[in-house]
């Protein structure tokens, strides 16, 4: 072998097109969750994911388009490991603790996802925002029906049955807002966090107040 073939940079190994676009979203979260969007560079992001810049735009288009493809992936991981982590055979508290359990772990695991997802796409706006907020609409779907349960269950009448939407779409708030603050304060552990949202959710402020806690049954 001559020494220019020696010289020769290393072509990238061939691989399927889900593996290849899979790596060049991960080198792009991972960017975007440190630089922001307007800061991140496609030459970082082409460094990270160790391909061209002309393959990730073959892949994946342009820097809008990546991030979009990033919010859209991690969306859908968020939303399948909460979906995951509700069990319909429990009762509906635990339902609901499993539930938030799956979304704070999942947080806890893939800060620069939730750093994505919630900090960058607000910031921008936009078309990204529409991804955001398709997210957190199965969110609140998801968190309505098991509310539906838990009034019905409990005999309410129809007025409180109503009313589950849009405590569903609370819950979804408090849960981005907490979890935006636990990424300040990554000391305080993931089961902590889960059960300061679930005693606010389900006994309410002003029975924390007066010392009254909920724990998960066995």
């Amino acid at each position: 072998m001559s020494v220019d073939e020696r010289s020769r940079p290393t072509r990238a190994k061939r691989l399927p097109r889900e593996v290849r676009e899979r790596q060049i979203l991960d080198a792009a979260v991972r960017v975007f969750s440190q630089h922001g969007y307007h800061n991140a560079s496609m030459d970082e992001i082409s460094d990270v994911a160790g391909v061209s810049k002309p393959m990730i735009y073959a892949y994946l288009g342009h820097k809008e388009d990546l991030f979009a493809a990033c919010i859209r992936r991690e969306a859908t991981l968020l939303m399948e490991a909460i979906a995951g982590g509700v069990r319909a055979e429990l009762p509906p508290d635990m339902q609901l603790w499993h539930g938030l359990r799956a979304f704070f772990r999942f947080v806890g695991a893939q800060r620069e996802s939730w750093r994505v997802l919630h900090r960058q796409a607000i910031s921008q706006g936009g078309p990204f925002s529409d991804e955001l907020l398709a997210m957190r609409n199965r969110a609140i779907t998801l968190v309505d029906a098991l509310l539906v349960r838990s009034a019905t269950s409990r005999g309410l009448d129809e007025t409180a049955r109503k009313s589950t939407e849009a405590l569903a779409a609370a819950l979804v708030g408090a849960g981005e807002s907490l979890a935006d603050w636990w990424l300040d304060h990554p000391d305080v552990p993931e089961k902590v966090v889960a059960s300061w949202l679930m005693n606010l959710v389900w006994m309410g402020l002003g029975d924390l107040v007066d010392g009254s806690v909920w724990t998960p049954s066995e």
